[in-house]
Protein backbone atom coordinates (compact mmCIF):
# COMPACT_ATOMS: atom_id res chain seq x y z
CA UNK A 1 0.00 0.00 0.00
CA UNK A 2 1.49 3.57 -0.74
CA UNK A 3 -0.75 5.62 1.38
CA UNK A 4 0.00 5.96 4.79
CA UNK A 5 -2.94 3.95 6.40
CA UNK A 6 -4.86 5.41 9.63
CA UNK A 7 -7.26 3.19 11.83
CA UNK A 8 -10.18 5.02 13.83
CA UNK A 9 -12.49 3.25 16.55
CA UNK A 10 -15.68 4.39 17.39
CA UNK A 11 -16.56 5.44 13.19
CA UNK A 12 -19.90 5.53 12.88
CA UNK A 13 -20.80 9.17 14.53
CA UNK A 14 -19.35 12.37 16.21
CA UNK A 15 -15.42 12.33 16.01
CA UNK A 16 -14.65 9.14 15.03
CA UNK A 17 -16.59 9.94 11.85
CA UNK A 18 -15.57 13.06 10.83
CA UNK A 19 -11.82 12.05 11.89
CA UNK A 20 -12.16 9.47 9.49
CA UNK A 21 -13.35 11.97 6.23
CA UNK A 22 -10.29 14.29 7.54
CA UNK A 23 -7.41 11.43 7.65
CA UNK A 24 -8.93 10.85 3.90
CA UNK A 25 -8.77 14.17 2.77
CA UNK A 26 -4.97 14.33 4.65
CA UNK A 27 -4.18 11.42 1.84
CA UNK A 28 -4.63 8.79 4.54
CA UNK A 29 -6.41 5.11 3.69
CA UNK A 30 -8.83 4.93 6.63
CA UNK A 31 -10.14 1.79 8.16
CA UNK A 32 -12.99 3.05 10.22
CA UNK A 33 -14.03 0.70 12.36
CA UNK A 34 -17.56 0.65 14.34
CA UNK A 35 -19.43 -2.27 16.74
CA UNK A 36 -22.33 -2.20 14.43
CA UNK A 37 -21.76 -1.74 10.80
CA UNK A 38 -25.49 -1.37 9.87
CA UNK A 39 -24.55 2.78 11.13
CA UNK A 40 -21.28 2.85 8.67
CA UNK A 41 -23.93 4.86 5.75
CA UNK A 42 -23.63 8.15 7.58
CA UNK A 43 -19.78 7.86 7.10
CA UNK A 44 -19.96 6.36 3.36
CA UNK A 45 -22.45 9.35 2.29
CA UNK A 46 -20.07 11.71 3.31
CA UNK A 47 -17.47 10.17 2.38
CA UNK A 48 -18.70 9.82 -1.30
CA UNK A 49 -19.81 13.89 -1.07
CA UNK A 50 -16.03 14.62 -0.44
CA UNK A 51 -14.45 12.30 -3.19
CA UNK A 52 -12.82 10.48 -1.12
CA UNK A 53 -14.99 7.11 -0.68
CA UNK A 54 -12.40 4.81 -2.07
CA UNK A 55 -9.66 5.95 0.70
CA UNK A 56 -12.07 4.89 3.86
CA UNK A 57 -12.74 0.84 4.28
CA UNK A 58 -15.09 -0.05 6.97
CA UNK A 59 -14.70 -3.18 9.57
CA UNK A 60 -16.23 -4.36 12.02
CA UNK A 61 -15.02 -3.76 15.56
CA UNK A 62 -16.00 -3.79 19.24
CA UNK A 63 -13.43 -2.91 21.77
CA UNK A 64 -14.72 -4.34 24.37
CA UNK A 65 -14.26 -8.42 22.64
CA UNK A 66 -11.34 -9.94 22.61
CA UNK A 67 -12.55 -12.21 19.14
CA UNK A 68 -13.49 -8.79 17.41
CA UNK A 69 -10.14 -7.19 18.34
CA UNK A 70 -8.54 -10.66 17.37
CA UNK A 71 -9.97 -10.44 13.99
CA UNK A 72 -9.35 -6.79 13.29
CA UNK A 73 -5.88 -7.44 14.46
CA UNK A 74 -5.48 -10.04 11.97
CA UNK A 75 -7.28 -7.82 8.87
CA UNK A 76 -4.87 -4.91 9.66
CA UNK A 77 -1.47 -7.56 9.68
CA UNK A 78 -2.96 -7.99 6.12
CA UNK A 79 -2.75 -4.68 5.42
CA UNK A 80 1.30 -4.88 6.04
CA UNK A 81 1.17 -1.56 7.78
CA UNK A 82 -0.29 0.88 10.38
CA UNK A 83 0.83 4.48 11.19
CA UNK A 84 -1.55 6.43 13.00
CA UNK A 85 -3.70 4.41 15.44
CA UNK A 86 -7.44 6.60 16.36
CA UNK A 87 -9.02 5.44 19.65
CA UNK A 88 -11.66 7.70 19.82
CA UNK A 89 -14.90 4.30 20.73
CA UNK A 90 -16.39 5.36 24.37
CA UNK A 91 -19.66 6.25 25.89
CA UNK A 92 -20.23 9.05 28.77
CA UNK A 93 -21.56 7.17 31.97
CA UNK A 94 -23.70 9.83 34.80
CA UNK A 95 -24.71 9.17 37.90
CA UNK A 96 -24.10 9.64 41.37
CA UNK A 97 -21.20 7.29 42.49
CA UNK A 98 -23.67 6.00 45.49
CA UNK A 99 -25.95 4.67 43.10
CA UNK A 100 -23.90 3.79 40.17
CA UNK A 101 -23.17 -0.26 40.26
CA UNK A 102 -19.77 -1.40 40.41
CA UNK A 103 -21.09 -3.32 37.17
CA UNK A 104 -21.95 -0.23 35.25
CA UNK A 105 -18.48 1.26 36.28
CA UNK A 106 -17.18 -1.98 34.91
CA UNK A 107 -18.88 -1.36 31.62
CA UNK A 108 -17.60 2.30 31.53
CA UNK A 109 -14.45 1.13 31.68
CA UNK A 110 -14.61 -1.99 29.52
CA UNK A 111 -15.04 0.67 26.85
CA UNK A 112 -13.59 3.84 27.42
CA UNK A 113 -10.14 2.42 28.84
CA UNK A 114 -9.43 -1.14 28.65
CA UNK A 115 -11.22 -1.19 24.94
CA UNK A 116 -8.21 1.69 24.12
CA UNK A 117 -5.34 -0.83 26.20
CA UNK A 118 -6.87 -3.81 23.85
CA UNK A 119 -6.82 -2.14 20.42
CA UNK A 120 -3.63 -0.45 21.47
CA UNK A 121 -1.82 -3.87 22.32
CA UNK A 122 -3.18 -5.33 19.18
CA UNK A 123 -1.11 -3.14 16.99
CA UNK A 124 2.05 -2.16 18.74
CA UNK A 125 4.34 -5.51 17.30
CA UNK A 126 3.54 -3.97 14.10
CA UNK A 127 4.63 -0.14 14.75
CA UNK A 128 7.47 -1.26 16.74
CA UNK A 129 8.97 -3.16 13.79
CA UNK A 130 7.80 -0.33 11.66
CA UNK A 131 10.28 1.68 13.82
CA UNK A 132 7.27 4.67 13.37
CA UNK A 133 3.61 5.49 14.16
CA UNK A 134 1.33 7.39 16.28
CA UNK A 135 -1.44 6.89 18.75
CA UNK A 136 -4.27 9.23 19.36
CA UNK A 137 -6.31 8.69 22.12
CA UNK A 138 -9.31 10.85 22.96
CA UNK A 139 -9.60 11.88 26.31
CA UNK A 140 -11.74 14.84 27.73
CA UNK A 141 -11.74 17.51 29.54
CA UNK A 142 -13.39 15.48 32.14
CA UNK A 143 -9.83 13.83 32.36
CA UNK A 144 -8.09 16.70 33.99
CA UNK A 145 -10.96 18.13 35.84
CA UNK A 146 -13.93 15.97 37.92
CA UNK A 147 -17.60 16.82 37.83
CA UNK A 148 -20.36 15.74 40.14
CA UNK A 149 -22.71 13.20 38.84
CA UNK A 150 -19.93 11.96 35.78
CA UNK A 151 -17.65 9.97 37.99
CA UNK A 152 -18.26 6.88 35.32
CA UNK A 153 -17.16 8.73 32.82
CA UNK A 154 -14.45 10.95 34.72
CA UNK A 155 -12.64 8.33 36.26
CA UNK A 156 -12.45 6.46 33.22
CA UNK A 157 -11.18 9.58 31.57
CA UNK A 158 -8.41 9.92 34.28
CA UNK A 159 -7.59 6.67 34.10
CA UNK A 160 -6.64 6.89 29.86
CA UNK A 161 -4.55 10.04 30.82
CA UNK A 162 -2.23 8.40 33.66
CA UNK A 163 -2.00 5.33 30.77
CA UNK A 164 -0.98 7.32 28.02
CA UNK A 165 1.36 9.49 29.90
CA UNK A 166 3.45 5.85 30.78
CA UNK A 167 2.46 4.47 27.69
CA UNK A 168 4.46 7.67 25.69
CA UNK A 169 7.43 7.14 27.75
CA UNK A 170 7.69 3.46 27.07
CA UNK A 171 6.84 4.24 23.10
CA UNK A 172 8.96 7.09 22.27
CA UNK A 173 12.60 5.44 22.16
CA UNK A 174 10.51 3.28 19.50
CA UNK A 175 9.86 6.03 17.01
CA UNK A 176 6.31 5.94 18.47
CA UNK A 177 4.16 8.83 19.43
CA UNK A 178 1.53 8.50 21.70
CA UNK A 179 -0.96 11.83 22.32
CA UNK A 180 -4.04 12.93 24.06
CA UNK A 181 -6.28 14.63 22.48
CA UNK A 182 -8.47 17.02 25.81
CA UNK A 183 -11.70 17.96 24.15
CA UNK A 184 -14.29 20.44 26.02
CA UNK A 185 -18.43 20.48 25.10
CA UNK A 186 -18.68 19.85 21.40
CA UNK A 187 -21.64 19.17 19.23
CA UNK A 188 -21.53 15.16 18.97
CA UNK A 189 -23.80 12.28 20.04
CA UNK A 190 -21.77 11.53 22.98
CA UNK A 191 -24.40 13.94 24.96
CA UNK A 192 -27.26 12.76 23.30
CA UNK A 193 -27.11 8.66 22.44
CA UNK A 194 -24.11 8.44 23.63
CA UNK A 195 -24.46 9.84 27.37
CA UNK A 196 -25.73 6.45 29.82
CA UNK A 197 -27.18 7.54 32.97
CA UNK A 198 -28.20 5.49 35.66
CA UNK A 199 -32.23 5.19 36.32
CA UNK A 200 -31.84 5.27 40.12
CA UNK A 201 -31.01 9.14 39.87
CA UNK A 202 -33.62 9.92 38.11
CA UNK A 203 -36.00 8.62 40.64
CA UNK A 204 -37.87 11.08 42.78
CA UNK A 205 -37.17 9.17 45.72
CA UNK A 206 -33.48 9.72 45.26
CA UNK A 207 -31.50 11.99 47.62
CA UNK A 208 -29.58 13.05 44.05
CA UNK A 209 -32.53 13.73 41.60
CA UNK A 210 -32.65 17.28 42.56
CA UNK A 211 -28.65 17.68 42.16
CA UNK A 212 -29.09 15.07 38.89
CA UNK A 213 -32.37 17.40 37.40
CA UNK A 214 -29.80 20.47 37.91
CA UNK A 215 -27.10 18.80 35.60
CA UNK A 216 -29.30 17.91 33.01
CA UNK A 217 -30.60 21.36 33.11
CA UNK A 218 -26.83 23.00 33.39
CA UNK A 219 -25.61 20.77 30.43
CA UNK A 220 -28.97 21.24 28.28
CA UNK A 221 -28.31 24.72 28.72
CA UNK A 222 -25.28 24.67 27.66
CA UNK A 223 -25.71 22.54 24.74
CA UNK A 224 -25.92 25.81 22.11
CA UNK A 225 -22.73 27.31 23.37
CA UNK A 226 -21.03 24.17 22.65
CA UNK A 227 -18.29 23.90 19.64
CA UNK A 228 -18.36 22.60 16.42
CA UNK A 229 -16.79 18.86 16.06
CA UNK A 230 -15.26 19.74 12.75
CA UNK A 231 -12.85 21.93 14.66
CA UNK A 232 -11.67 18.73 16.80
CA UNK A 233 -11.49 16.65 13.76
CA UNK A 234 -9.50 18.76 11.60
CA UNK A 235 -7.02 19.62 15.00
CA UNK A 236 -6.67 16.22 14.93
CA UNK A 237 -6.40 15.22 11.62
CA UNK A 238 -3.38 17.71 11.42
CA UNK A 239 -1.39 15.67 14.43
CA UNK A 240 -1.51 13.20 12.45
CA UNK A 241 1.16 14.19 10.23
CA UNK A 242 2.83 17.02 12.40
CA UNK A 243 6.48 15.98 13.35
CA UNK A 244 7.62 16.58 17.35
CA UNK A 245 4.01 16.49 18.97
CA UNK A 246 3.25 16.60 22.55
CA UNK A 247 1.92 14.55 25.21
CA UNK A 248 -1.30 16.48 25.72
CA UNK A 249 -3.20 19.11 23.49
CA UNK A 250 -6.61 20.47 25.13
CA UNK A 251 -8.88 22.03 22.97
CA UNK A 252 -12.25 23.80 23.22
CA UNK A 253 -14.01 26.97 24.56
CA UNK A 254 -12.89 27.38 28.54
CA UNK A 255 -11.13 24.21 28.63
CA UNK A 256 -7.33 25.54 28.95
CA UNK A 257 -8.72 28.36 31.65
CA UNK A 258 -9.88 25.20 33.41
CA UNK A 259 -7.04 23.04 33.62
CA UNK A 260 -4.59 26.60 34.56
CA UNK A 261 -7.68 27.43 37.47
CA UNK A 262 -7.55 23.71 38.69
CA UNK A 263 -3.33 23.77 39.08
CA UNK A 264 -3.41 27.68 40.96
CA UNK A 265 -6.44 27.27 42.86
CA UNK A 266 -6.86 25.83 46.15
CA UNK A 267 -9.36 22.84 45.87
CA UNK A 268 -11.63 24.88 48.55
CA UNK A 269 -11.82 27.63 46.23
CA UNK A 270 -12.66 25.27 42.83
CA UNK A 271 -15.19 23.56 45.19
CA UNK A 272 -17.31 26.16 46.40
CA UNK A 273 -17.25 27.27 42.88
CA UNK A 274 -18.76 24.41 41.31
CA UNK A 275 -21.30 23.52 44.10
CA UNK A 276 -22.56 26.59 43.64
CA UNK A 277 -23.35 26.93 40.60
CA UNK A 278 -24.64 23.42 40.24
CA UNK A 279 -26.73 23.79 43.92
CA UNK A 280 -28.40 27.58 42.92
Amino acid sequence: MDKQLAVVTGASSGFGLLISLEFAKKGFYVIATMRDIKKRFMLIEEAERYGIRDDIEVFPLDVTSKDSIDQWKDFINSKGRIDVLLNNAGFAGAGFAEEVSLEEYRQQFETNFFGVIGVTQAILPMMRKQGRGKIINMSSISGRVGFPGLSPYVSSKYALEGWSESLRLELKPFGIDVVLIEPGSYQTSIWTSGKQITDKSLHKDSPYYKVMTKLEQYIEKGSASFGNPSDVSRFVASIAVKEGTSLRYPIGKGVKSSILLKTILPWSWLEKFILKKLMK
